[in-house]
């Protein structure tokens, strides 16, 4: 388990770091008095039970290494939500001119969706970590979506554990419904996208004067 720890141990850092420089995009939106069009970032390091999973997919060896660590470009994960659909672009280019950072492959599955129906834009990252024995450079994937793709994306997640990635015929029609649904909800609110953000600058000027909410594990990432 020590040599795991060693070789995650630049990933993890990654993960914070990265998490604390997306959120602060957001926060220099708030400051400026605009719109942010990132609603909340999230990050994880893929633990070592989906690293071996993935592994045994791409036929290599599941031990420490520069392989793995090349062919498994997700291992550092992030996901940063956006409200509209539009929002996504706008992130999308903001990561792309950052200097701390350099994009190496991005993969538009919003205007080409995959034929289970998800929807994201995933874009890998090479991320330099220092660490006590000089620069680490970190493969990263962050992925880009709606509050809707990732509500369909999560349940599709869980689907597909409970049936191994072979889904029966009516549960895979069924996603495949869902996930045009899903998008149209996000055509919908983009169509009224004024309105929507009026409102909330309208209610977080007010909030005072609304009974309080209980916060969920969402609303402390936007924090």
């Amino acid at each position: 388990m020590g040599q795991w720890e060693i070789f995650l141990s630049p990933y993890k850092q990654a993960v914070d770091e990265l998490k604390i420089k997306l959120k602060g995009m957001r926060s220099q939106f708030g400051i400026t008095g605009t719109t942010s069009p990132i609603e909340f970032v999230t990050g994880r390091v893929k633990p070592l039970a989906s690293i071996y999973d993935k592994t045994l997919e791409k036929g290599i060896r599941f031990e420490p290494s520069h392989k793995l660590a090349t062919e498994l470009q997700d291992i550092a994960g992030l996901r940063i939500m956006c409200q509209f659909v539009d929002d996504i672009t706008t992130v999308v280019n903001l990561i792309r001119q950052r200097d701390d950072l350099n994009v190496i492959e991005e993969k538009d599955y919003i205007t080409q969706s995959k034929p289970s129906g998800y929807r994201s834009y995933h874009m890998i990252v090479e991320y330099p970590v220092e660490t006590i024995t000089g620069k680490v450079e970190v493969l990263a994937e962050i992925q880009i979506r709606t509050l809707a793709m990732n509500f369909w994306a999560s349940i599709e997640h869980s689907l597909n554990y409970k049936y191994k990635g072979v889904f029966p015929e009516e549960i895979k029609n069924r996603l495949q419904s869902a996930a045009e649904a899903a998008f149209k909800l996000d055509e919908e609110m983009s169509s009224i996208r004024s309105e929507i953000q009026e409102a909330q600058v309208y209610f977080s000027e007010n909030k005072e004067a609304y009974p309080t909410i209980p916060t969920t594990n969402e609303e402390k990432e936007r924090e």
